[in-house]
């Protein structure tokens, strides 16, 4: 909440008030749930090298909308569409989420279908090299999870 107070730079009162109610709301909710299933989510990730692959998603990301851009604004606009099977390797839950949510920011790529064990992706420009770009991903993600 203060997050978004900060970026937006609306102080009214009224908003405020909405914003604060707004997240007692949720976390009225989510009590309620938690009540219900008692499921809970392990959080094991390694936060500096969870803070090192943040950045170089955002290398990738600026690097894929490059190349989706001159796709987009190219004359000829060489899409090679193509469905594909990527292998994941984490152990958690939440490292399944991390992956399949980068491949899904990177521009051109979309994750479709998580199953135990891979994803299915969906690429706008597919090239033999992102089979091998991806995996890279994948090892960068698993070396963030901690212990089990």
């Amino acid at each position: 909440m203060a997050l978004w107070l900060l970026m937006s730079g609306i102080y009214k009162p009224l908003v405020i008030g909405f914003g604060a109610g707004s997240v007692l709301l949720v976390v009225w909710v989510m009590a309620r749930m938690n009540r219900v299933d008692a499921y809970t989510l392990d959080i094991r990730l390694k936060p500096i090298a969870f803070a090192g692959y943040i950045l170089w998603l955002l290398t990738e990301i600026a690097r894929a909308n490059w190349a989706v851009t001159r796709i987009v604004l190219s004359r000829r606009m060489p899409i090679r569409q193509k469905m594909f099977d990527v292998p994941s390797s984490q152990k958690s839950d939440l490292g399944r989420v991390v992956f399949a949510n980068s491949i899904t920011l990177t521009p051109g790529t979309v994750s479709v279908e998580a199953q135990r064990g891979c994803f299915l992706v969906h690429a706008l420009a597919y090239q033999d090299s992102d089979v091998d770009a991806l995996a890279d991903m994948d090892q960068r993600i698993t070396s963030c999870e901690g212990e089990a």
